[in-house]
């Protein structure tokens, strides 16, 4: 039997929306569990505590998303108020 070489994949999670980009708070999980992985097999005292330390991390994910995402807002406002698309600068802005 030969030995695989090269990338292998793992599980693959398929989420769609319509007519929109993943929210926030879609994200925020995603990277939460992906930080936080909690066994079902865990003691009742740790699990709690486990889930409450992962619900803290998903807060702090969600509020650095947010974050980023008016920061890069404010960035393609000006970028595009420098170069004198001001009518889509301030509706990007006001988003």
């Amino acid at each position: 039997m030969k030995d695989q070489v090269g990338p292998q994949l793992g599980n693959v999670m398929v989420s769609t929306t319509q007519n929109r980009g993943h929210a926030p708070e879609f994200w925020a999980e995603q990277a939460t569990k992906k930080i936080c992985g909690i066994s079902e097999n865990a003691d009742p005292h740790i699990r709690k505590q486990a889930l409450a330390f992962r619900d803290r991390i998903y807060q702090v994910v969600l509020q650095e998303i947010r974050s980023a995402i008016r920061s890069d807002r404010v960035t393609l406002s000006n970028q595009l108020r420098q170069r004198g698309i001001k009518d889509l600068a301030q509706i990007i802005k006001e988003l």
